[in-house]
């Protein structure tokens, strides 16, 4: 049986490193025989504010309800995005607002403080990039921002386990250091991790 994988690609912007990256990874997972399914929020059509929080219910775009339709579905999650202020690009951030709702990433039931794991079952990947050495972001920012993602955000919604791979310094990285990156992540997805 193919496993299914779905590979979220949180760069603006199409011609990123982060999108060759996810070009890499699902090589190498589809060489493996898994089924993957690519959500590339550059090309998505969504608003990423949660307008209302969850006082009021906004109505989710098409894209957003295929994209709760391949996270459900997924038994891996991969996510890509670089590393900006310490934390996600504002895309990402937005998908994650408007995506992982209650109901569907997690439910609060009567008289417990704790919210019920919708998604579990699932592991994950992040592969972060950074213009900072890795070990920068590691030592003085205690991996802050994929903290909060690996923690607040997908454990919470019971996605685990969760690992992570920092790749810096990108920013004037040599082209023979930018291509082991790329093989990283290749091995990274014919490995299914």
């Amino acid at each position: 049986m193919n496993k299914k994988i779905t590979l979220i690609i949180g760069h603006p912007d199409s011609e990123s490193f982060c999108h060759a990256l996810a070009a890499a990874y699902v090589k190498g997972a589809e060489s493996s025989g898994a089924q993957v399914t690519v959500l590339d929020l550059a090309a998505l059509q969504f608003d990423p504010s949660l307008r209302y929080g969850y006082r009021k219910r906004t109505e989710l775009e098409k894209d957003l309800l295929l994209a709760q339709n391949a996270l459900r579905e997924a038994e891996h999650t991969v996510w890509i995005y670089p590393v900006w202020w310490a934390m996600m690009p504002a895309v990402l951030k937005g998908f994650l607002d408007r995506v992982l709702l209650p109901g569907f990433a997690f439910k609060y039931e009567e008289g417990s403080s704790i919210p019920k794991k919708l998604l579990g079952g699932r592991s994950a990947r992040i592969i972060a990039t950074m213009d900072s050495p890795a070990w920068y972001y590691k030592v003085l920012l205690r991996n802050s921002g994929i903290f909060a993602m690996k923690k607040g955000v997908l454990e919470f919604s019971g996605i685990k386990p969760v690992a992570t791979t920092r790749l810096g310094s990108i920013r004037g990285a040599s082209p023979e250091r930018l291509k082991k990156m790329l093989q990283h992540a290749e091995q990274l997805g014919r490995q299914l991790k």
